[in-house]
């Protein structure tokens, strides 16, 4: 009997897990997207389930686009312990003219952008993205303008809000992440 028990232990244990287990995909999470440039979209769920998530609206040519080099040094400082920064790039405040593949090439070769980079959407009003939509509910209200973000914790639950002029070098973002991490 004790062979048996751990022969099924063994089994158990050696057994791929899932990222979420069914119904455990928080709301805000609940969506697939694709990534910039890419055919195919994926969860975001199945990908950032479980993670400290700063979600920024970005654009190109913005007064506030130099801090994709803060956004990507905030990645690499923190990502280890569990934060992703997303970005989704905006033509809501007529400053993200481009196709996404000039967006990215942009974003690579001007700041080295490594974050994971989302689809072109509409962030803000009733033409919103569903994923903006629920952040946006979460009493936190949408981006006013470009490099908004949001800060959300790993239950998928937005805990903060940050306008385009809090910088991701900011002492008041890097706290409220790092007391998430």
């Amino acid at each position: 009997m004790l062979r048996v028990n751990l022969l099924l232990l063994a089994l158990l244990l050696s057994a791929p897990l899932p990222v979420t287990l069914a119904g455990d995909c928080p709301a805000s999470l609940d969506f697939q997207i694709r990534p910039l440039a890419s055919d195919q979209p994926e969860s975001l769920c199945q990908r950032y389930a479980g993670k400290v998530l700063l979600v920024v609206n970005t654009a190109s040519k913005c007064g506030f686009t130099p801090q994709y080099d803060g956004l990507e040094a905030l990645y690499h400082r923190y990502r280890e312990r569990g934060l992703v920064v997303l970005g989704f790039p905006s033509n809501d405040f007529a400053q993200e003219p481009g196709t996404e593949q000039d967006i990215q090439n942009f974003c690579r070769l001007n700041y080295g952008v490594q974050f994971p980079m989302y689809e072109k959407i509409t962030v803000s009003g009733p033409e919103a993205h569903p994923f903006y939509r629920r952040l946006a509910a979460e009493n936190v209200g949408y981006p006013e303008w470009n490099f908004n973000k949001y800060l959300l914790d790993r239950q998928g639950k937005v805990v903060a809000r940050f306008p385009s002029k809090v910088g991701p070098d900011d002492p008041k973002l890097i706290a409220a992440i790092e007391k998430l991490l």
